[in-house]
């Protein structure tokens, strides 16, 4: 069974040909066409099926059965230098997304989400001066949302089970690509340091929801737990090549957590207009891996807007997340790796998004959504002074310019 459902989950991952840049860290900022169209609401406001992971108590407004499928079309854009700048060309992914919500009686709903939730990754095979790095991270979770309503207050828990698969590569050779070497072996194989391959791994977490509503008001709280994933050889891999240099004491364990969050919302509808707000805490600082390369928790603000009519609606958002990539001291060598590593395969560094959508229901049965994100292009630069001397290029700093567009649709039915 266990077999069965890798397969079945891989084959849906395929359809991403690179890694994801998510936002809020690796977190995309929202899972549904509805949640991007409003910057990531979720927690406090209900968009029907797709609302099984954002916020499980949210599904309750469905009226009898509701199934969404659709996806979203990543398209973010980084460069690097160390002295050259180079582009990666991990620039365009798709992320599926399929939910059903159901209301089983007058107190009790359930429903099915499986969501593409989170990655990120960069391609600079080629590039000369970037180590030909290549990292890809893909996470992927199923949640199975159970509500119980009563008197406007709803309670629930989404059980997850979540897919991932981590490859981090790149190249050891000794030449003028490399910009410092570290006592790696010579050759043209890009897989002389890291993991040697794809590692995938199951985790298993859960969400709790509450929800209330009151007139035109409506609250939410959520509580998502850390899930915990193994990757075989893929961070002590990367890292030994710093260890035999002398920059890390030991290699890293593999494990690579998605962290715990929690968060709050509210929403106020009148007279066709809906004002929402969102906050949530990611908590990267203590989950396992990420604080490993010295990730800091994320506070994660989100506004949104829709008018909505009969048939229609438009919907606008701004989410807003301080990049929760901490710079280490540089003038160590293990600061200095730090820096390169989150810097060149991780870039996680964005930190403002603007979002537009919008939905049409061309029957009372069919309707489809439609969002657009932009996030500007920030710039980073941390220390390497501790390479500096090592190779051609003498590196004292790391620089990495990330921005990122994407666009999502989304069928609904509802019977």
């Amino acid at each position: 069974m266990k077999r069965t459902i890798k397969l079945a989950v891989a084959a849906a991952v395929a359809l991403t040909s690179t890694a994801a840049f998510a936002t809020n860290g690796d977190h995309l900022i929202g899972l549904g066409a509805k949640a991007r169209g409003m910057g990531g609401i979720g927690i406090g406001m209900s968009h029907g099926a797709e609302s099984a992971l954002a916020n499980p108590a949210m599904i309750t407004s469905v009226k009898g059965t509701e199934i969404s499928f659709g996806g979203t079309v990543f398209m973010p854009k980084a460069k690097n230098s160390m002295g050259v700048e180079a582009s990666s060309d991990a620039d365009l992914s798709v992320i599926p997304e399929v939910a059903i919500a159901q209301k089983a009686s007058d107190n009790f709903y359930w429903g099915v989400g499986m969501f593409g939730t989170a990655g990120m990754g960069t391609d600079y095979r080629g590039k000369g001066m970037n180590f030909n790095m290549v990292t890809n991270l893909q996470l992927m979770q199923f949640a199975v949302p159970l509500a119980y309503k009563t008197d406007g207050l709803t309670v629930a828990v989404a059980p997850i089970l979540q897919y991932g698969s981590l490859d981090i590569d790149y190249s050891g050779r000794l030449d003028t690509s490399i910009p410092f070497g570290f006592g790696m072996a010579p050759g043209p194989t890009r897989d002389v340091a890291g993991g040697a391959g794809v590692a995938q791994d199951f985790g298993a977490g859960y969400t709790l929801g509450l929800g209330y509503e009151a007139g035109g008001l409506t609250l939410g709280a959520v509580y998502k737990s850390a899930i915990n994933m193994t990757y075989k050889g893929q961070l002590s891999g990367a890292t030994q090549p710093f260890v035999d240099a002398g920059a890390f004491a030991s290699p890293m364990a593999n494990n690579l957590e998605q962290p715990a969050e929690m968060g709050v919302g509210a929403s106020y509808a009148v007279d066709g207009h809906t004002f929402a707000v969102d906050y949530k805490r990611i908590k990267w600082g203590s989950a396992k891996g990420y604080k490993d390369f010295g990730w800091e928790d994320q506070n994660v603000y989100i506004l949104g807007y829709q008018y909505g009519q009969d048939n229609w609606a438009l919907r606008a958002g701004y989410n807003y997340a301080k990049n929760p990539i901490k710079e280490q001291n540089g003038m160590t060598a293990a600061g200095a790796a730090l820096n390169m590593f989150n810097l060149l395969g991780f870039p996680a560094t964005v930190e403002q998004h603007y979002t537009l959508g919008g939905s049409y229901a061309f029957t009372k049965m069919t309707s489809l959504d439609l969002a657009y994100m932009y996030a500007p292009e920030v710039s980073d630069t941390y220390g390497m002074g501790a390479f500096a001397g090592f190779g051609p290029m003498n590196p004292t700093s790391i620089t990495t310019k990330h921005s990122q567009s994407s666009a999502s649709a989304q069928v609904n039915f509802k019977f």
